[in-house]
């Protein structure tokens, strides 16, 4: 709820310039990393279920109390500690999911994770903006907090009896870092570079809602509500049907996305009213369903049998990298080159994105061939290759 609304909250409510906001998301963005990188590590200690109630808890007082800070020091110091709290969970929930489901069902689990946070993202903004217009800002930090603290109370009662797989026999090859898997760390770097230009949709479009198209904060949060809505009705039975099709390979299917997203940008550059700027949420959503669950367990087969906290906090901190530089980037560049080349820009930083995305793949097939070769016969019958689908 407040996320949607933080560049408005901060330049219009609070009176600072596009590039003070920056540093703010900035100050966001490395409590993220920094959030994703000690959870991952906290999860690998301790488990996922204390720090899952840890994150959510203390991220929602950490949100009540934001709403009383006003100067720029104090207000980045509070994004960092409340991105920090929040961001714990990011690894400890994908170990968590991987805990409760079968393998199969990894990629629907996922997508399940997803329909339950979209449900509230697309009640969140609609809420948010009704609140703004009926009882100001400072109420979108109270609803938040407080939904963060209930969120945790009801996790503690609803799972605080369930018993989880046990991963012993991945116990002995626990070893294994993610930053010595180049393939690995080139995925990272393309899902980073996306969600660095995906972030814009969460923080400089809804501006160029308002000062390119002159929308009221209401209107803004229905046209963010809609891609919550939309994802929370199509994207289980979309990614269901698409990992029964044995004849889609993960990697077609997250360059489908990038094009659906391009699209989302270009209808941004083209786009004259409600209607079209509509329809180009629509694309950016279908790009989403299409992009994360996959890229999920693309990360998750990775991770198998290996340290999954570190992996999966590595995934975490790509998605991180987005508060961290992507609110500020894009900020920056409206303040120099405005909205429109600022969007071209984007188009073309997806492009990059795609091309290091089929990289790690093809770099995943030569790796899995050459460790074939080295192995002898007996071993090849014994070991089983890194768990990752091929462009094939």
């Amino acid at each position: 709820m407040v996320i949607p609304f933080l560049s408005l909250y901060l330049t219009e409510k609070m009176g600072f310039t596009y590039g003070q906001v920056g540093w703010i998301m900035t100050s966001f963005g490395i409590g993220s990393v920094l959030g994703s990188l000690v959870g991952g590590k906290m999860t690998d200690q301790i488990g996922f279920y204390p720090v899952i109630l840890l994150s959510l808890f203390g991220g929602g007082i950490g949100l009540i109390f934001l709403k009383n800070l006003e100067s720029l020091p104090s207000l980045c110091l509070g994004f960092f500690l409340v991105s920090f709290l929040t961001d714990l969970i990011r690894p400890a929930l994908f170990v968590g999911i991987d805990a409760y489901s079968r393998k199969e069902n990894k990629t629907r689990s996922i997508t399940l994770i997803r329909l339950a946070i979209n449900l509230g993202f697309s009640i969140g903004p609609a809420t948010g903006g009704l609140l703004i217009s009926q009882w100001g800002y400072s109420t979108l930090f109270w609803v938040d907090g407080i939904s963060c603290m209930l969120a945790a109370m009801y996790f503690g009662i609803a799972l605080q009896t369930k018993k989880v797989r046990s991963n012993a026999k991945y116990e002995k090859q626990g070893s294994a870092s993610p930053y010595r898997d180049q393939p690995y760390l080139v995925f990272m770097l393309s899902l980073a570079l996306f969600s660095i230009i995906f972030i814009q949709y969460f923080s400089t479009v809804p501006l160029f809602y308002r000062e390119n198209h002159l929308f009221s904060e209401k209107t803004i949060g229905l046209l963010m509500s809609m891609n919550g809505l939309i994802i929370f009705i199509l994207e289980m039975p979309l990614v269901n049907a698409l990992e029964k099709n044995k004849k889609l390979s993960k990697l077609l299917i997250m360059n489908i996305s990038g094009f659906m997203v391009i699209g989302s940008f270009l209808v941004l550059i083209f786009g004259p009213n409600f209607a079209w700027l509509a329809a180009g949420m629509a694309l950016l959503s279908i790009g989403e369903m299409l992009m994360f669950p996959f890229s999920n367990a693309v990360a998750m087969e990775r991770a198998a049998g290996k340290k999954q906290g570190e992996y999966m906090a590595l995934y975490a901190i790509a998605f991180s990298f987005a508060h961290l530089f992507g609110h500020n980037l894009g900020l920056q560049s409206i303040k120099l080159f405005g909205f429109y080349t600022s969007w071209w820009i984007m188009v073309i930083g997806l492009h990059i994105s795609f091309g290091l995305l089929y990289l790690s793949f093809k770099m995943n097939k030569r790796q899995k061939k050459k460790q074939g070769t080295r192995l002898p016969s007996k071993q090849k019958k014994l070991q089983e290759p890194p768990k990752i689908n091929s462009p094939e």
